[in-house]
């Protein structure tokens, strides 16, 4: 991959956005990548500006702008912060790549990032960049006891979730990614190749794949399907095979296999075999039933319900109590007490409710006219850039570094201070944000007692009352979609 991509795109954070409607002009599919918090390949800064640009792009997808945001803008806000580095950051940190930012930074009067970034190359650089920013860690969940339950491994620090499915005859377990603003399920076909033909990879990677080799059950029906996104594109057929999640099995089940993906799925890295979106058919680039609705029509579920526990790292590698539910909601895990449902306002088939107000430490803002897309492919929150910097002003400590537009947080409350409290009001109940899950990284990670980027980042969005709201909102409730009754259910986490 270029340097562009590998910076933009895979380098931290893939760029991740989701399936439009088949009227929309393109598709896009999550694709999130794993670093560790102690070995960053990149300093800290634009592991935050990675995870915002990668908001922005989704929020786009999803709203289907007709403005997106260009990838010259998007590595100009890569390069401002590359640029705005301290010293010791930019020693510690050393790399080629952050040269190049630095000084591209001061040129975009003279040369688009475009055009620099061709006659840019540094050998290896590419590469360097793209796979050390990866790692395999990947936290298992605890083994769910509720019935029709599978559980969700965490990618690295609460990047992506994982659940295990079962495909072919014989049964083999494959890694799917649990995508809530989605409608596809795919797979990676045994035959499988890179879309690009420059690529030095000769296939798509050391994954699990399915086809008539591993499966006497499986069956192409040679119908073509493809989604496609900003930078790449997997394509394939449509099939039919033996699919069992969470000890509910189905024969027969038509879903998609890739037979060509681009640089963004096919390395050894990617912890994922493929996806399963868990949005509404409406968005469906395949056109065919979800797997959800397969499961309803067979008998198999009474309610197309799908239910969220999305985990945290923070709370310990021997605790991770993640898991998704089919068809119910677990009682074992959420506050009967505190449990609303609310109409879905999105007319295009994702997930989306009305924000009745944002409290910070009590004070009411009196945004009573917001709506929340709810995604959990999304680590930000992402806001029009006055809701941010208002929110922000209500924070104690927090503040805007203009020059490379992001805001700051005490890593550590002070010494007689409290803690910051962000709520949302959903449904008449007001659901309370874990202060931990605000702050994103620390500014300098040799310093974690400094000042840290926030879990909350401004863009344009589709509308100006518009929030995108991922995984910094969603840790902390309990959420439950029901495409029957076109609502969504919010409630308190057990403790």
């Amino acid at each position: 991959m270029r340097l562009v991509q590998a910076l933009v795109i895979a380098g931290v954070v893939a760029l991740s956005a989701h399936a439009h409607p088949a009227s929309a002009p393109f598709v896009s599919v999550p694709l999130h990548s794993v670093y560790k918090r102690d070995a960053l390949a990149l300093p800290p800064t634009l592991v935050h500006q990675q995870h915002a640009n990668h908001a922005l792009r989704r929020l786009e997808h999803l709203t289907r702008s007709t403005n997106p945001t260009t990838d010259d803008q998007l590595l100009q806000n890569l390069a401002r912060r590359a640029a705005a580095l301290p010293p010791h950051v930019q020693k510690r940190y050393y790399h080629p790549g952050l040269d190049y930012l630095s000084r591209l930074a001061t040129k975009y009067g003279q040369q688009s990032a475009s055009s620099a970034s061709q006659s840019f190359a540094v050998d290896g650089a590419d590469t360097a960049v793209g796979e050390a920013a990866y790692s395999d860690g990947v936290m298992p969940a605890k083994k769910p006891t509720y019935k029709n339950t599978i559980g969700l491994d965490i990618q690295a620090q609460d990047i992506g979730y994982l659940g295990q499915v079962q495909l072919g005859t014989p049964s083999r377990s494959f890694h799917l990614l649990m995508d809530s603003g989605s409608a596809d399920l795919w797979i990676g076909a045994e035959d499988c190749q890179p879309s690009n033909p420059d690529t030095e990879q000769e296939d798509c990677g050391l994954h699990t794949f399915l086809g008539p080799n591993s499966s006497s059950t499986f069956h192409d029906t040679k119908t073509p399907w493809q989604i496609e996104y900003g930078t790449g594109a997997v394509s394939g057929t449509i099939v039919t095979d033996t699919i069992s999640i969470a000890g509910l099995k189905l024969t027969n089940v038509t879903f998609g296999v890739a037979r060509r993906e681009s640089d963004e799925f096919t390395p050894d890295y990617i912890p994922f075999d493929g996806l399963l979106g868990l949005a509404r058919r409406a968005i469906s680039r395949q056109q065919v039933p979800t797997l959800l609705d397969a499961l309803v029509s067979a008998g198999k579920l009474k309610h197309p319900i799908v239910s969220y526990h999305i985990p945290r790292f923070a709370d310990g590698k021997n605790n991770n109590q993640g898991e998704l539910t089919l068809g119910a909601l677990n009682p074992a895990k959420y506050d009967p007490k505190t449990l609303v449902s609310v109409p879905n306002v999105s007319p295009l088939g994702f997930w989306e409710a009305k924000l009745q107000d944002v409290i910070v430490n009590g004070k009411r803002l009196g945004w009573t006219n917001r709506t929340a897309i709810l995604d959990t492919g999304t680590t930000l929150i992402v806001a029009p850039p006055a809701d941010v910097n208002a929110l922000h002003a209500q924070l104690p400590g927090a503040y805007y570094h203009n020059d490379t537009n992001y805001w700051t947080l005490p890593c550590v409350t002070p010494k007689g201070g409290k803690s910051p409290v962000l709520e949302f009001k959903i449904g008449g109940r007001r659901y309370p944000i874990d202060p931990r899950d605000l702050l994103f990284l620390p500014v300098d990670d040799a310093h974690p007692e400094g000042n840290c980027t926030t879990g909350i980042s401004a863009g344009i969005p589709g509308g100006p009352n518009e929030w995108l709201v991922g995984d910094v909102f969603l840790k902390n409730v309990y959420m439950s979609t029901n495409e029957e009754t076109n609502k969504i259910s919010f409630a308190k986490l057990k403790t």
